[in-house]
C-alpha cells in the first residue's frame, strides 16, 4: 500500500516506468563487451543476444523474426517507414502521396521523408476515428502511395478501424504503415489482420528503455529504403552499430507485454472505476472520444473552465503525474491538434487532461487521484463544480 507521500505516476501513454526485469537484463549486459558485427566470440554473444530480443519483438507482433529492424525509437521508427521509396521484391517503388490521418502524432504529422506538397491529410470524425469515406476518396484514383493511420490515439486512446483501413488501402494499391506506439502491451498487433505493411514500435511506452525502437514489416520482401545508411547492420536496413543493452531491454519488454495483454480487462475496470468518480465529481465532465473504442489505459477529459496547465501544476505539488490534451513547446501551452481535428472548441481543448495507466499502476493511485482531483477543482474554481451539477 503506497504512502500519501509515495509519488504517484499516470502518465504511461508518454513513457512507463523501467519493468525490474528490463534493468537486471540490461545491467548485465553492460558489463559487457562486444560489437554484434564482430566474428570472435564476444562479438557472437552480442549479436546472440541481438537476435533473442529480435524474435521476442517479433512475437509481440505475430512477426517473422526478421521482419523486426532496430532503431533509435519511435520517431526513427516513423520516420523510416514514411519513404517515398521502398524495396518489393527487391524491385524498387517510388510512392506517390503519404495520406495520413488528421490525429497522428507528430512524428508522423512532418511527413516523414515525403515533400510537403505530397503529404495529404484525412480528416477524423468527432469521434476521433479516421472517416473511412473520406479516406477511400482521396485513395482512389491517385497514383500508388502509402497511407499511414495510428493504431491508437496517444491523447485520446482512441482505437482506428485498422482492418476497414487496410481493406482501402490494398484495394486501391496502396502500402499502409501503422503507428502501433500505444498499442504494445495493449491491443495485439497483428500485420496481417491489419494488412499493414508496416508497423512502428518504441520500447519505453511499455516499460523498455528509452531511446530503442522498431520497424516491423510483414514480408521482408517489401521494406522501406534505410533512412541510416553506413555499414551492413540490421540486414542493411538500419546501419549504426547496434545499441544491445537497449535492445535486450526492449526484448524482456517485449515479452512482459505480451503477456500484459492478459490483464486488460483489469485496466479497462480501473479506468471504468475512475472515470465514474469524475462523473461523480462534476456531472458535465467531457470525455473525449468516448463514442469510439479506446484503449483500456487511457482517459482524456475535461471539466469546463479548469485549465489543464493549472490542473497540472496543482498535480505535480501532490506528486500525482498526469499529462494534458496540449502539446507543450518552448513553455508554451498550445491547444492540441487531435482534439482540433474532432471539433472540439478551443476553450474546452485547452482544459483536457490524460490519465493514462500500466503494468504498475494499483488500485490505491485510482483512490488518491480521485480524492484529490475534488479539492484541485474547489482550490482552482469554486464555482466549478457548481455549474457543472
Amino acid at each position: 500500500m503506497p504512502r500519501l507521500s509515495d509519488p504517484i505516476y499516470l502518465d504511461h501513454n508518454a513513457g512507463a516506468p523501467m519493468r525490474p526485469a528490463v534493468r537486471e537484463a540490461m545491467i548485465e549486459v553492460m558489463g559487457e563487451v562486444g560489437n554484434g558485427s564482430s566474428v570472435h566470440s564476444h562479438g557472437r554473444k552480442a549479436r546472440g543476444r541481438i537476435e533473442d530480443a529480435r524474435e521476442k519483438v517479433a512475437q509481440l507482433c505475430n512477426a517473422k523474426t526478421r521482419a523486426v529492424t532496430f532503431v533509435s525509437g519511435g520517431t526513427e521508427a516513423n520516420m523510416t517507414a514514411l519513404a517515398p521509396s521502398w524495396q518489393d521484391q527487391g524491385v524498387p517503388v517510388y510512392l506517390d502521396k503519404v495520406f495520413m490521418s488528421a490525429v497522428e502524432h507528430p512524428s508522423v504529422m512532418t511527413g516523414g521523408r515525403f515533400a510537403v506538397a505530397d503529404q495529404m491529410i484525412v480528416p477524423v470524425k468527432s469521434n476521433g476515428q479516421v472517416d473511412l469515406e473520406r479516406l477511400e476518396e482521396l485513395v482512389s484514383g491517385a497514383e500508388p502511395g502509402l497511407v499511414s493511420v495510428m493504431a491508437a490515439n496517444n491523447e485520446t486512446g482512441v482505437i482506428q478501424p485498422l482492418p476497414e483501413v487496410g481493406r482501402i488501402a490494398r484495394e486501391y494499391g496502396h502500402f499502409f504503415h501503422v503507428d502501433a506506439v500505444q498499442a504494445a502491451g495493449r491491443l495485439e498487433i497483428d500485420l496481417d489482420a491489419w494488412q499493414a505493411d508496416a508497423v512502428t514500435l518504441s520500447a519505453h511506452k511499455f516499460g523498455g528503455p528509452q531511446g530503442v525502437g522498431a520497424v516491423v514489416v510483414r514480408t521482408t520482401g517489401r521494406v522501406p529504403s534505410p533512412l541510416m545508411v553506413g555499414g551492413g547492420q540490421e540486414n542493411w536496413r538500419r546501419g549504426g552499430t547496434e545499441n544491445v543493452a537497449a535492445i535486450v531491454g526492449f526484448g524482456i519488454a517485449a515479452t512482459e507485454a505480451l503477456e500484459d495483454l492478459a490483464q486488460v480487462r483489469h485496466f479497462a475496470e480501473m479506468k471504468t472505476r475512475l472515470e465514474a468518480g469524475l462523473r461523480a465529481t462534476c456531472p458535465k465532465t467531457v470525455f473525449f472520444g468516448d463514442q469510439a473504442k479506446r484503449l483500456a489505459n487511457t482517459s482524456c477529459f475535461a471539466v469546463p473552465g479548469i485549465s489543464a496547465e493549472t490542473a497540472l501544476i496543482a498535480f505535480d505539488l501532490e506528486r500525482v503525474s498526469l499529462s494534458s490534451g496540449s502539446a507543450c513547446s518552448s513553455g508554451k501551452v498550445s491547444v492540441s491538434h487531435v482534439l482540433t481535428a474532432m471539433g472540439v472548441d478551443e476553450h474546452l481543448a485547452r482544459c483536457a487532461l490524460r490519465v493514462s495507466l500500466g503494468w504498475n499502476t494499483s488500485e490505491a493511485d485510482i483512490d488518491r487521484f480521485l480524492a484529490l482531483w475534488p479539492k484541485i477543482i474547489d482550490r482552482l474554481d469554486p464555482q466549478a463544480r457548481h455549474r457543472a451539477a
